[in-house]
């Protein structure tokens, strides 16, 4: 909007009128350019924008002319297949491409099945492909009852619980009455008839219907008058009419744009500096007067925006009750089904299914009730359309003019230069934002039942206004194939996917306090907790910057929880270098068990060896002889029969045992023993020599030791096992043994 400022009365004629220019966001932010006067620089930035924010063509958009996108766009209609198996109990099924080239995705359960009478969009040009109809409804009265709805949007499936009561959410448009409200569709009975379908025991039987028309009553009537109205209960057995009384989306946009001057004016920077209450300190705020204060603060609720989101939430949570406590049918809808139809579907389905409170499920959501159910995003977030029809967004809807604050008007007015088409003539409507406000506030009430945070639901709204990603471009899935969005342009999902695994869990899009356990069911909050407030995260940014940091406490404690991790993950790393310490010390306890084991055996075959040892010295001392025990590799025996002569040594090299067992000559040996032979006088008078003077029966005819049978009894004696053969092949002679 170009806009100049008149000079206030405190101006002097020397003081030049500035030109400025206006700038609206659809993200609630304001920004106006102050540019001197009498130059062309304010025109031709304002034709360069105008060209860039609303260009004649679709393919003009910053999505299509970016050139190709790292973040591909996978066809949607798989996933809203998969969607729709959930639904039905058929999760183990994987749809495919090739599953919808030949029409293999018409799977169906005992009550419901999926429909492909819309594979063409010839029955329904804003549904998707794929419908979820009762089971019992055949195709042609599946066409049949698209005559009786506004813009053929007939009744199907948005939710039924994948294991549950068999209770179905449906959605459709205005029934087309006429204005005496008696025109009836036998088909269209029918077919709701069959939502209402429910199986005991095996037998089919009623259930409650609620059909719910979201708009006001009043607004039902008058749209007789074009056609459309309301059902009669008196035409549909067992059900019940209601009406929500939501606005349409021309009071939804005159709402939105007194909440954004509003928060412009009363900010803490608005947009031209110059009408907050809150500068030069805060002397001036409220300009010194309490009825100011509070005329201020009035004004939020005289904009309607938080009624509007009350009414929505209301609405939801009565539809998702009656499903989930009255196992009851509803069916929504409005005028047209795509506008305040979307909005109480989807978030009823919010409460009911805690899938969709996921990253997955509330993509699922989101492509199912909102883009492939037709909501027309060109239209109501002001893109231009397959049609080439663009918008322009207005600053204020009732008068126009740039604010209304005093303080603004003590310090001049803003005049509109260029005018802007009337609201009656534009389709924009802020009503997707308006769901994702209403979302903000289930986050709010149920911290601990979203997987993802509010900053999450803020990148997400600016990334579907931003242009830059293909998914919510054109008013249907129809449109979106025609223009080839799928293949030219970026996918949000994978954009934020890819965020997201930047940081893994500890990303700002995950909520720190998400339990799926604490609510893995049902939410719903009573009339006392629908008490909406500004979503500071989005609402406040531009206005209040400090004020609009609630997420502060959730940014520490996300702060906390990343050192929690780090802290957490050394904890585990030192337990498992203590485990690994541990299993080396049992380790090495056992090498240590061991070696005490070998060290035992070791010192049990040297005692053993001791004792044998002394065995054998002792029956050699017995007979006459003395051992000598040497580390070598030759046995040496010393004899001598008299002490006084020098001592005849005789070296023995012990025989080489032989693999067989035998003993070879060349086998070497490191003991060596050295036998001395002693007189007659000392074998006599140790208590062995006695023994043997005393047993041996030749004593008196001379000692013939070893051929003597003495030797061997000695040994016997003494505990000594000889080899006695070994002792045969010593050269010992008679002669050794002289006489005295």
């Amino acid at each position: 909007m170009v806009v100049k400022v008149q000079s206030a009365p405190r101006q002097t004629d020397k003081s030049s009128s500035r030109r400025l220019l206006l700038i609206i966001g659809k993200d609630m932010r304001i920004i106006v350019f102050g540019f001197r006067p009498q130059t062309k620089q304010r025109r031709v930035i304002f034709d360069a924008l105008s060209r860039c924010t609303k260009p004649a063509r679709i393919w003009d958009l910053y999505a299509f002319t970016c050139g190709p996108s790292k973040f591909s766009n996978p066809n949607p209609k798989v996933r809203l297949l998969n969607e729709y198996f959930r639904l039905l109990g058929k999760g183990f099924h994987c749809a495919s491409m090739r599953m919808i080239e030949d029409g293999s995705f018409t799977l169906s359960n005992d009550l419901l099945r999926i429909s492909d009478t819309n594979s063409n969009y010839t029955t329904c040009q804003s549904y998707p492909f794929a419908l979820i109809v009762p089971k019992n409804i055949s195709d042609e009265e599946v066409i049949q009852a698209s005559t009786f709805r506004a813009r053929c949007r007939i009744p199907v499936v948005s939710w039924c619980h994948p294991a549950g009561t068999g209770a179905v959410l449906a959605r459709s448009s205005q029934p087309l009455v006429g204005l005496m409200m008696n025109m009836r569709s036998n088909a269209d009975e029918k077919l709701v008839a069959a939502l209402c379908t429910q199986l005991v025991n095996g037998k089919s039987s009623r259930r409650k219907l609620y059909i719910a028309d979201a708009r006001p009553r009043k607004n039902a009537l008058a749209n007789g008058a074009m056609g459309g109205g309301s059902e009669s209960s008196s035409n549909y057995f067992q059900s019940e009419i209601v009406f929500f009384g939501i606005d349409n989306i021309h009071a939804m946009r005159e709402s939105f744009a007194r909440l954004r001057d509003y928060l412009d004016t009363h900010g803490a920077a608005s947009s031209d500096g110059m009408s907050s209450f809150l500068r030069h300190g805060g002397w001036t705020w409220g300009g010194r007067n309490l009825s100011s204060m509070s005329a201020s603060v009035s004004t939020l609720g005289d904009s309607g925006w938080l009624i509007h989101v009350q009414s929505v939430l209301a609405g939801s949570a009565w539809i998702a009750a009656r499903v989930a406590l009255e196992s009851a049918s509803v069916l929504v809808h409005c005028s047209d089904g795509w506008d305040r139809t979307s909005q109480l579907v989807s978030l009823a389905n919010l409460m009911l299914d805690p899938y969709y409170r996921t990253f997955t499920g509330f993509q699922a959501l989101v492509e199912k009730d909102w883009l492939a159910f037709g909501h027309p995003f060109s239209d109501r977030v002001g893109m231009p359309s397959i049609s080439g029809t663009s918008f322009e967004l207005t600053r204020q809807s009732s008068t126009g003019s740039f604010s209304s604050s005093p303080m603004r008007q003590s310090s001049g007015s803003l005049t509109p230069q260029a005018s802007n088409s009337s609201h009656a003539q534009t389709n924009y409507s802020p009503i997707f934002l308006q769901w994702v406000d209403c979302v903000s506030q289930l986050l709010r009430m149920y911290p601990f039942a979203f997987e993802f945070s509010s900053t999450f639901l803020v990148d997400f709204l600016d990334c579907v206004l931003s242009c830059r990603f293909g998914n919510f471009l054109c008013n249907s899935e129809k449109e979106r194939l025609q223009c080839g969005v799928y293949e030219a342009c970026g996918c949000l999902w994978a954009y934020l996917a890819d965020v997201r695994s930047s940081e893994g869990s500890s990303h700002a899009h995950y909520n720190l306090f998400y339990d799926p356990l604490k609510h893995n069911g049902r939410v719903l909050p009573p009339a006392a907790a629908l008490a909406p407030t500004l979503w500071p995260q989005f609402h406040l940014r531009w206005a209040c910057p400090s004020e609009s940091q609630a997420g502060e406490l959730e940014a520490e404690s996300r702060h906390m929880a990343i050192k929690f991790s780090e802290l957490q993950k050394a904890k585990e790393a030192a337990e498992k270098k203590a485990k690994e310490y541990s299993m080396a010390m049992e380790t090495l306890n056992a090498e240590l068990r061991n070696e005490k084991q070998v060290s035992s055996s070791a010192m049990n075959l040297a005692k053993r060896a001791s004792k044998e040892s002394a065995a054998i010295k002792r029956a050699i001392q017995s007979l006459g002889c003395r051992v000598n025990f040497t580390s070598s590799v030759n046995c040496s025996f010393d004899f001598e029969s008299n002490p006084t002569e020098t001592p005849q040594k005789y070296m023995h090299s012990p025989p080489r045992r032989n693999s067989d067992g035998t003993m070879g000559p060349e086998d070497k040996s490191d003991l060596s023993v050295s036998i001395t032979v002693v007189s007659e006088d000392v074998v006599s008078s140790s208590p062995l020599g006695r023994v043997c003077e005393t047993l041996c029966p030749l004593r008196n005819g001379g000692c013939r030791w070893p051929d003597a049978a003495c030797a061997q009894l000695g040994s016997q004696f003494v505990g000594l096992k000889a080899n006695f053969d070994a002792f045969d092949r010593l050269s010992i002679y008679d002669g050794y043994f002289q006489s005295e």
